[in-house]
């Protein structure tokens, strides 16, 4: 069994394809299917690998992205909004009893729990949620 480059198969069982372990002086043995390999054959080998930057860069999860924005993002979404049955309470205890709060749902938690939706007032601006 050989890689690409014909290097590193001494380091590997020829049946199973696991690394072998080099516990005894006498043989490496793959400790998944009991395959020996002669000590000899492993003896005097040397593995060379290169690190460079961006591989520390990335195990790092440095990485730069492949596009950069300037500035931050500010996106303002305006949400279509509908007419609810339930009165503003703020307006109810001042008074006015025909304000109603506007409403619109989102599902900001995960896909199988319920929507959260948003109240609002349109007069005063008071405005609470709830969780369906």
């Amino acid at each position: 069994m050989e890689d690409a480059a014909g290097q590193y198969s001494f380091l590997f069982c020829d049946l199973c394809g696991n690394l072998l372990s080099l516990k005894s002086p006498k043989h490496a043995k793959c400790l998944l299917c009991g395959f020996k390999r002669s000590a000899k054959v492993c003896a005097g080998r040397e593995i060379h690998y290169t690190v460079t930057a961006e591989d520390f860069r990335r195990e790092l999860n440095t990485l730069e992205p492949f596009i950069e924005l300037d500035g931050t993002m500010n996106v303002k979404i305006e949400m279509q909004k509908k007419v609810s049955n339930i009165l503003c309470t703020e307006c109810k205890d001042s008074g006015r009893k025909d304000i109603h709060y506007e409403y619109f749902e989102m599902q900001i938690r995960s896909a199988d729990e319920g929507s959260t939706v948003f109240y609002e007032c349109p007069e005063c601006g008071h405005s609470y949620n709830t969780n369906n």
